[in-house]
């Protein structure tokens, strides 16, 4: 007689939940599938490559990539071109960054109540967040024109001298930070101004309960409670700064004299001008560090806790 099969122990309420969770759980990776595949394909391959790039003496009119271990980065340490664009770099964001955070909450504070009127003035200074930077750039490489450009005409009717502000080494690179906070003020007002709607008015009115002026309560009140906001404005105004290139492209193309030229238009030249790819790449890496040290440090900046 064939021995009876012993029957199987009832799954238990506990063993259960584990399997529905496991079901769940790869269904729900089957549909991050295609997106992680992108990212994989356009994203993490690229970043990768370009690494392996910087590393080699590599060209696109070339099959022989050579590999050159950490030459390219020691060419940029002696590279005078690299080191300017750097300085360029670090100025435009030095002055840029701080204008376009600072003048972005003195908008927000300024249009914070619900009107018609300052609604208007609201859309009038985020237009220029919605344009093209290189458009932007155009209209005003003509406005700042010695010819034909309004502004100088408007400077000459006053009797001030005329200037040619993006052919001179003086005053260029000041015109592209105009260009740069004009173009980006607005983002950083609605950052702040959607902050502002979530200041409670129950503070507001403790602090003027105990004597505190307009002043006193925006300093002591309202902007300790926008430091997420301010580190997140910060944060975007720099990595677009350090980013620069459509406006400096459009308006000097570098000049006068490299006097406006950015790492990434350098980048830009090298690579796609010279074809020197690995050299390109690994400055490429110096910028991404760049940002990233920066990021690091303003995170430093602006730590802050739930009970601060």
């Amino acid at each position: 007689m064939l021995p009876v099969p012993a029957a199987r122990p009832p799954l238990t309420l506990t063993r259960r939940t584990q399997l529905r969770q496991l079901s769940r759980d790869s269904r729900a990776y089957l549909f991050l599938l295609p997106s992680g595949l992108i990212l994989l394909a356009f994203v993490v391959y690229p970043i990768l490559q370009s690494f392996w790039m910087s590393l080699h003496d590599w060209s696109f009119f070339s099959s022989n990539h050579p590999f050159v271990g950490l030459r390219n980065y020691d060419t940029m340490l002696h590279d005078s071109r690299f080191w300017n664009a750097l300085q360029n770099t670090a100025l435009y964001t030095g002055v840029v960054v701080p204008v376009q955070v600072g003048l972005g909450l003195a908008l927000a504070a300024a249009l914070q109540r619900n009107t018609l009127f300052n609604k208007l003035l609201r859309s009038v200074f985020f237009f220029p967040v919605i344009s093209s930077l290189a458009t932007m750039g155009i209209v005003w490489k003509f406005l700042l024109d010695p010819q034909i450009g309004v502004i100088n005409a408007a400077m000459t009717s006053v009797g001030l001298p005329d200037l040619d502000f993006l052919q001179s080494t003086t005053w260029a690179l000041p015109a592209v930070m105009l260009v740069g906070v004009w173009k980006s003020v607005g983002f950083s007002m609605v950052i702040f101004l959607a902050a502002l709607q979530g200041v409670p008015e129950s503070l507001l009115e403790a602090a003027a309960l105990d004597g505190a002026g307009p002043l006193i309560r925006f300093l002591r009140v309202v902007l300790p409670l926008l430091r997420p906001s301010l580190l997140f404005a910060a944060i975007m105004a720099t990595i677009a700064s350090m980013q620069l290139f459509d406006s400096v492209y459009v308006m000097t193309s570098g000049g006068p004299i490299f006097h406006t030229e950015t790492l990434v238009t350098y980048l830009y030249e090298v690579g796609f001008q010279y074809y020197q790819s690995g050299y390109a790449a690994a400055i490429s890496w110096v910028l991404f560090l760049l940002i990233l040290a920066l990021t690091m440090l303003q995170l430093r900046l602006f730590r802050y806790n739930e009970v601060d």
